[in-house]
């Protein structure tokens, strides 16, 4: 049955937005702590489990094709609309499942926003660093000796 199978991916779907919001969580709490080091790392996993996302959403759009049209309803109809042609406890299953997609998608949204500003004050703070640095470095010429010169530009290679 049609329904059963997309039923299962959409439950599956939901597992993995459930480990996005996780995964923003943490790198929420790597950019909070300061500890940017782990940045890379956080944000490589977010990448991963997007990824992940794209491949069940292939998955899902079959699915729900299939079902619709087992539902007498068009290719691409939305859960909604085959929920409300769906006989118990399908009708129900799929409002759910519609349900829950709305809620996921809202908190990693947020999260997701939050993130973002994070970056953006991080990044703020950083330019800020360095350019009250590069206006307060002393620099040497190449005898050892206290440089005079206000020129001197400070290099962070690592960015």
């Amino acid at each position: 049955m049609s329904l059963d199978a997309l039923s299962a991916v959409l439950w599956h779907e939901r597992r993995l937005l459930e480990l996005l919001l996780f995964k923003l969580e943490e790198e929420q709490l790597v950019l909070s702590s300061g500890r940017t080091q782990w940045l890379g790392h956080a944000t490589r996993e977010v990448e991963s489990v997007l990824d992940q996302i794209r491949v069940a959403e292939l998955g899902r759009a079959a699915e729900a094709d299939a079902a619709a049209r087992e539902l007498g309803r068009p290719e691409g109809a939305s859960l909604l609309e085959m929920a409300r042609h769906a006989t118990p406890p399908w009708d129900e299953i799929l409002s759910e499942h519609h349900a829950a997609f709305v809620s996921l998608t809202d908190q990693i949204n947020g999260l997701a926003e939050s993130n973002r500003d994070l970056l953006a004050t991080s990044h703020r703070a950083t330019q800020e660093t360095l350019m009250s640095l590069q206006e307060s470095v002393q620099t040497y010429d190449p005898r050892g000796a206290a440089a005079s010169t206000t020129s001197s530009v400070l290099l962070d290679r690592a960015l």
